[in-house]
């Protein structure tokens, strides 16, 4: 069981990864002095998550990652062609929001599995700061469009 528990746990360190990535990037593409920190702080709180991870899945024997995902590589990417060509924050929201829906779906599908309840209640708390993230993301979007119709 430990060996699916620590596959579980390690896709999760390649999604807070790339959630720290894709916030690192959106901040450096923002103009905007308050969502350059919102993204930021949500930069950090990924690795947080990540290294919390990373410390469950050393406890249970295995070997954690260190990496994000060739999906995560992508998105980034096509958030810097998105920002390259709109330089607008709504487009840049919008793909931040589009990267929480991915950790949204690889926290669903691992709350799904069998996990020892330690580590389930680790990846729950993270898993609703996962949703705190998308929602404020969202609205952020939608505010960004209000203004900019």
């Amino acid at each position: 069981m430990s060996t699916n528990v620590v596959s579980v746990l390690n896709d999760l360190v390649e999604t807070s990864n790339d959630g720290e990535k894709g916030f690192l990037k959106a901040a450096e593409d923002t103009r905007d002095p308050s969502l350059k920190l919102l993204f930021q702080n949500r930069a950090e709180a990924c690795a947080k998550g990540a290294r919390e991870l990373q410390e469950l899945v050393q406890r249970l024997g295995g070997k954690p990652e260190t990496g994000g995902s060739m999906a995560g590589a992508l998105h980034r990417g096509w958030v810097d062609v998105k920002s390259a060509v709109s330089h607008s924050d709504h487009a840049i929201l919008a793909e931040c929001e589009r990267g929480e829906d991915a950790a949204k779906k690889n926290y669903r599908e691992a709350l799904d599995k069998d996990l020892p309840a330690d580590v389930r209640a680790v990846v729950e708390r993270q898993y609703q700061g996962v949703l705190e993230n998308h929602d404020r993301v969202r609205d952020l979007r939608d505010q960004y469009a209000a203004t900019k119709s």
